[in-house]
């Protein structure tokens, strides 16, 4: 039987196993192992964000969507990293903060992909 998510040893091991995934996976794997050369300091960051994130620890600074900006990213690429993301919590987790998890992640894909539509320009759209 799983159990949830109950701090950051689980937050370690959701993390590790997520990021081993997308560092392997054929499509987004490339794009953030291109810019990512020491995985460590990333997972890091990683534990502090989602510490935060999910029992409001306070220790994480910086600007996710500011390190993502200069990625070519698409759909795709974010329904990857959620499906992948996903995939970890519940081979892993189960109970109301692992679906937390899955509900930050989707809300924050979502949200980092309306940001990068609206960065590209248009003919209805002015970008200074």
């Amino acid at each position: 039987m799983k159990i949830d998510i109950t701090g950051l040893s689980d937050i370690v091991l959701f993390v590790d196993s997520f990021y081993a995934k997308v560092q392997k996976d054929e499509l987004i794997g490339p794009i953030f192992n291109n810019v990512i050369r020491d995985w460590q300091p990333h997972l890091e960051k990683m534990y502090m964000f989602w510490n935060a994130a999910l029992f409001g620890v306070p220790g994480f600074k910086g600007n996710p969507f500011a390190k993502h900006a200069p990625l070519p990213l698409e759909l795709r690429h974010f329904e990857r990293w959620v499906l992948l993301f996903d995939e970890t919590i519940d081979e892993l987790f189960e109970g109301e903060m692992a679906i937390d998890a899955k509900k930050r992640a989707g809300l924050m894909a979502s949200m980092f992909l309306n940001r990068f539509e609206s960065m590209k320009g248009g003919a209805d759209k002015v970008v200074v």
